[in-house]
């Protein structure tokens, strides 16, 4: 059994077979119909359950829709409406959950409850999002640079802003898969050492986003405040000065591309005219969702990597 509650769960092997099998499964079904299942149907019969303690859009959807294209399905619970709102254990849940269903997704705000749900369950889990990391996004990310053209190692990624559990996945990704890391984040908002750790070298924080970008291959950010923080109006004075705008892209490299997970805070953490502009790859990021979400849900499986 597999579970990817990181991506060094997968290590580099499983990561690079992962996103082979995404490049090829979205070129296999090229001009289809989103709700027709692909050829081969890998998930027939195969269920995956959907936890969701935080809001969410393109989790939600790009969940759904990756077992619905795999020949399965998917089903959502979350805590408003389900007995984890009214106290019962994440563990009871996963032993309930394993029973019904063949895979579990959970997206929480605590890393601990995501840890415990894999420990309690009898099915794969996989890490939808926590505090701590977000291994899908990264996978997403990965696979969008990829088809930018743009080979992973020996890139330099450069992010702006808040020191967050995004980051901390690209930082994981870094070490895995031999790319450059540079992140530009206030004192009192930047990436904690354990996290910086996971990049093996690889990553590195600075002050100044102005370095961060010079010279960089792909330019991230993402927004500020994430749901339910706290000290807001502090978070954001702090980050004023990492907001990317046209002057810090034009540091990059001339065909550096601009990446944001969603949802924005146009006019905080990125300008209409980057996030809208040439360089600009979130719309196909967003999608790219789906794609690597069904190659994760593969290699839960054992049917890649």
């Amino acid at each position: 059994m597999r579970h990817f509650l990181s991506l060094t769960d997968a290590g580099a092997d499983g990561i690079a077979a992962m996103l082979a099998d995404a490049l090829d499964r979205k070129a296999a079904r090229a001009g289809w119909p989103k709700g027709r299942a692909d050829a081969d149907a890998p998930l027939a019969g195969h269920t995956l359950a959907c936890v969701f303690e935080k809001n969410s859009t393109r989790t939600r959807v790009s969940f759904d829709m990756a077992m619905r294209q795999l020949g399965g399905s998917a089903l959502v619970l979350d805590s408003g409406t389900s007995q984890l709102g009214r106290g019962e254990t994440v563990a009871d849940t996963a032993r309930v959950l394993s029973g019904y269903c063949d895979a579990i997704m959970c997206r929480t705000d605590d890393h601990a409850k995501l840890m415990e749900m894999a420990a309690h369950a009898s099915v794969p889990v996989i890490n939808g999002l926590t505090d701590a990391s977000h291994p899908c996004q990264i996978m997403a990310d990965l696979l969008t640079i990829i088809e930018s053209g743009k080979a992973l190692p020996g890139l330099k990624v450069a992010w702006l802003g808040d020191g967050n559990n995004v980051l901390a996945s690209f930082v994981e990704a870094a070490g895995l898969l031999h790319f450059e890391v540079v992140a530009a984040s206030p004192q009192g908002f930047q990436l904690d050492e354990g996290a910086l750790a996971a990049g093996r070298g690889r990553a590195r924080v600075v002050a100044s986003p102005q370095e961060a970008v010079e010279g960089a291959d792909i330019v991230v950010t993402d927004t500020w405040i994430s749901m339910g923080q706290a000290q807001a109006e502090t978070k954001l004075v702090a980050l004023a000065a990492y907001q990317v705008d046209a002057a810090l892209m034009a540091r990059a490299k001339p065909d550096a591309k601009f990446l944001h997970c969603l949802p924005a805070h146009r006019g905080e953490e990125v300008t209409d005219a980057v996030i809208d502009g040439p360089q600009s790859l979130i719309w196909p990021e967003a999608e790219n969702r789906l794609h690597a979400q069904k190659s994760v849900l593969r290699w839960c499986f054992g049917q890649i990597g």
